[in-house]
Formats: structure tokens, sequence, C-alpha cells
């Protein structure tokens, strides 16, 4: 029996830059961090005396006699990616719900392919996940997504992460002191609006706006902000809040590369926010729904929270290990 335990993760800045059909041209960078939720995934070899021969647990419960009919879209994959016709029984849980804009999808197959690797005996690198995982998600599985959640998933940890036009990047994390972080830390809060979406289905227009040029301007303007971020939380002193400023100026030039990212209910959500003191957030993900992100000084939580109230407020914290292995009864 293998157990991974791969954490969610959240971007604060450069979403967007990081989907081929931008960085191929001009490069990306993003600034992100994992939290203390995750996705847990076990996986073993079935025996060989059951009736089906792969059992898959998720949302669903699949049992069937050839791996090719699984019908959880990664699990399919990642088994013929991976070379594995052998009887296999997977099973998935998750401290928060799918689709809700915090690299869910990501965490689901970089913890998958550490469990199959693992089980293989063939014990994989951070770099590798990543890599593999990309390859996964929109090579094999043709879906429209950007390649920092794969890596953020994988390698954990507060990261600027650059991506050349190649697709090749640098994980860099980012050197600031435990005070700021968590000062950083302190100021954030995050709310999940009860909406789920599919980020490829969101990531469309965004994509197509990619080909055109039309919303070039903004995008190198994401770019950049995450140059002014990573210089805020590394200076030795300084004001946290400038970076909750430059989330509100992210969220402004973010809902206007597409019609999609935002809708009156977000809007409403995030104007009661920032009436109660909240200085900067932004949706989470692709946008549509999902988890908001938002930024406030301590004493302003309370008051927000309470004009929130039908909104589910998770309290979180960061973390540095990114996908691990915390089980293998074959080792």
């Amino acid at each position: 029996m293998i157990l991974s335990r791969t954490p969610y993760r959240i971007s604060f800045f450069g979403g967007g830059t990081d989907y081929h059909s931008w960085y191929q041209n001009h490069g990306g960078a993003v600034l992100s961090t994992t939290i203390n939720r995750y996705a847990y995934i076990t996986a073993r070899n079935l025996p060989p005396f059951h009736k089906e021969k792969s059992r898959i647990v998720w949302s669903k419960i699949e049992a069937v006699g050839d791996n090719k009919d699984i019908e959880h879209p990664a699990v399919r994959s990642c088994l013929h990616y991976l070379g594995i016709a052998d009887g296999v029984e997977i099973h998935h849980t998750g401290d928060l719900p799918a689709r809700s804009g915090l690299g869910s999808s990501s965490a689901f197959t970089v913890g998958l392919l550490n469990c199959l690797r693992t089980l293989q005996r063939k014990p994989p690198t951070k770099k590798d996940l990543a890599i593999e995982a990309v390859h996964i998600e929109r090579d094999v599985m043709k879906e429209n997504v950007g390649i920092q959640d794969q890596i953020a998933c994988a390698y954990g940890g507060l990261n600027r992460v650059n991506i050349e036009n190649n697709g090749s990047f640098n994980v860099l994390p980012v050197r600031t002191t435990l005070y700021w972080k968590r000062e950083l830390q302190k100021h954030l809060m995050l709310f999940f609006t009860g909406v789920s979406r599919t980020a490829s289905d969101i990531a469309i227009e965004q994509i197509k706006a990619h080909g055109t040029g039309s919303k070039d301007t903004e995008l190198h303007a994401m770019r950049a902000l995450v140059d002014e971020a990573e210089r805020i939380i590394t200076k030795s002193r300084g004001d946290i809040t400038e970076f909750g400023r430059l989330m509100h100026e992210s969220w402004l030039i973010k809902r206007s590369l597409a019609k999609n990212i935002t809708s009156d209910f977000i809007d409403d959500v995030y104007n009661k926010a920032k009436d109660m003191g909240a200085i900067g957030g932004k949706l989470l993900g692709a946008g549509g729904g999902g988890f908001m992100l938002l930024f406030a000084e301590p004493e302003k939580h309370y008051f927000i929270r309470k004009a929130l109230g039908s909104l589910l407020w998770v309290p979180f914290g960061f973390e540095e290990s990114g996908s691990q292995i915390i089980l293998n009864s074959r080792a």
C-alpha cells in the first residue's frame, strides 16, 4: 500500500503567463505558495482473486474489467502512460472540494504519479513529478491548463517560478524571513464561494486572446507584479499591506482578461469584503468561482467574516514539503 499526500496551492501573481500559448513567445513567471490542505491518494496492486480487475474510488466507485475502461481521465491516462496493465486499487480523498481554484486537479495527478511510480519502485524527483503531470494533463488529457499548478504541488513552499519560452522552469524559493512569512500569512483569508467550475472551460477564452495579442498589455502587467510582490516580501523592512494593494491591482487586471472570470455574485462578495476593510484579494485559479483569497489587516478579519457569513471561511497555513509518500508498506 502506498499513500501520498499532496498540497493544494494558492497563486498570488503571474497567473495566465504559465500557459504554453503565452510563455512560448514571452516567457512567464508566477509567485505562489502551497498550503496545509491536501489531496490524499492510496494505491496498491489489486489481488487477482477479485471479480474486477481494478477498483477506483473517488466521487464515484468504479469496478472495471480492463484499465482502459476506467472513467476517471487522470487515472486512466496515468496508468496508460506508465504502462501499468496489472489490476490496481486507487482511493482518493481531499481536504477541500475539487474544481475550486486551488490546483486540486494537479494535486490529484501529481499525487497519483507519486504513488504509482513508488509502486513501480521508481521513486520520482519533484521535477519528474511536475514534468510528467504537465504532460498527462496537457498532452494526454488535452486539458487547457498552465504549468504552475503541477510545479507548485510537486515542489511545495513559497516560490517564484520562472518559465522559459521552451517550457523549462526554475523554482526559486522566496528568500524572505520567518517574520515576513508569518506576517503575510496573518493577513490572508480564504473563503469558498460555493461555486465549482472546470478550469479548462474557463481558460479557453483567455488562451484564445493569447493568439490575437488583444490582452498582451494586461499579461505583461501581471508578469511585472511578480517582481514587485517579491520585492515587498524580501525586504528587511517595509509595509506588508503593499502586498495586498498589489493583489487588488492584479484582480482588476485579471477580471478584464475574459468575461467568464467573474460574475455579479463574485463582484458582490469582493465589494463587501472591501467595505469591511479588505485591502485586496482575488478569485483563485482560472476564475468563475471556487475560492476567494483576501488580504486584510488581522483586526479587520472578524468584520469581514461577519459580512461574508454565508461563505465558508477556511483557515490555513503555509507548507513547504510538496507531494510526499507518507506510507510505503512495500519499502
